[in-house]
């Protein structure tokens, strides 16, 4: 958790929150609501397809495309085959 966020932000089933996505949840509260609202498993396939990007302007994307999507009522990234990380039942 980075220092000044009030609560803990929430992570997936099996990949934690980078700080460079807690800077941006902290710093928009709507957005941060809805993410704490998503399931694990929802937060979990957002968190690999941003960790799942090879370059930076790629990542950077990710992350401003996750804030609009969750803002315009999207609970998953879309056209992911999903996290390849977990198995069936959620877990690493």
């Amino acid at each position: 958790m980075l220092e000044g966020s009030a609560a803990p932000i929430a992570p997936g089933v099996v990949h934690s929150v980078p700080e460079d996505l807690q800077r941006r949840l902290i710093t928009d509260s709507a957005v941060l609501e809805i993410w704490q609202g998503l399931t694990p498993l929802a937060r979990n396939e957002w968190l690999c397809w941003i960790e799942d990007a090879k370059k930076m302007p790629t990542r950077e994307k990710r992350l401003a495309r996750l804030q609009t999507d969750l803002m315009a009522g999207k609970r998953r990234p879309c056209c992911w085959p999903g996290c390849a990380h977990r198995s069936k039942n959620g877990r690493a």
